[in-house]
């Protein structure tokens, strides 16, 4: 028993109901991180070349809050541990539809780097790749399509598919803009879903 303090930080994942930091705890760990992309790199100095290693992180809490950070350092886990850290600075929030999807299509460019996002119906999934994949699914996102036209390059795919989730907007921000109601917004694509099954 007298070396419970010194284990805490083992075990301490396990006994967060327990621990008095336990709000913060939860915080944290609600939050997904994924090593996107991570690359060698070498700086030539005058005794030779200095290597380093430069990483790409995505972070999410799932429920519509994702960021992604860069981080370089000598070794990788202190490149990881500077990408995350400046990922969690940098989340943004995206509103979802009925917590699964998109509310609209979007577009997003950065550099060479070109995606297109769109909303699905249910059950269709994740359907995208590389870096958009791992963006997506630390958003929170179920049922997407994704795709990228431009260049391959992880940093510009990222970098685009956050230009496209950042012009995301829901309902009731348009409505708040447009000074009306949210039924009012919604009521005309509902008004078209039943004057087409009428017709």
């Amino acid at each position: 028993m007298a070396r419970g303090p010194e284990q805490r930080g083992d075990g301490g994942q396990r006994r967060d109901r327990r621990d008095r930091n336990a709000p913060d705890d939860r915080a944290e760990s609600d939050i997904v991180e994924k090593l996107v992309h991570i690359n060698r790199v070498a700086a030539t100095v005058k005794g030779g070349r200095r290597f380093s290693f430069a990483a790409l992180m995505i972070v999410g809490d799932q429920k519509g809050r994702v960021g992604f950070g860069h981080g370089k350092a000598r070794e990788v886990p202190e490149a990881i541990r500077k990408a995350t850290e400046e990922a969690k600075k940098t989340m943004i929030r995206v509103p979802l539809r009925e917590s699964r999807t998109l509310h609209h299509d979007g577009n997003g460019r950065w550099g060479a780097g070109k995606v297109m996002v769109r909303a699905a119906p249910p059950g269709t999934g994740v359907i995208a790749g590389g870096p958009m994949r791992a963006v997506l699914e630390t958003l929170g996102v179920q049922d997407v399509v994704g795709k990228s036209t431009g260049s391959s390059n992880p940093y510009n795919m990222v970098r685009a598919t956050f230009e496209a989730l950042k012009v995301q907007s829901s309902p009731r921000q348009i409505a708040a803009k447009r000074g009306k109601k949210v039924s009012d917004v919604l009521g005309r694509r509902a008004d078209g879903a039943s004057t087409d099954t009428e017709g």
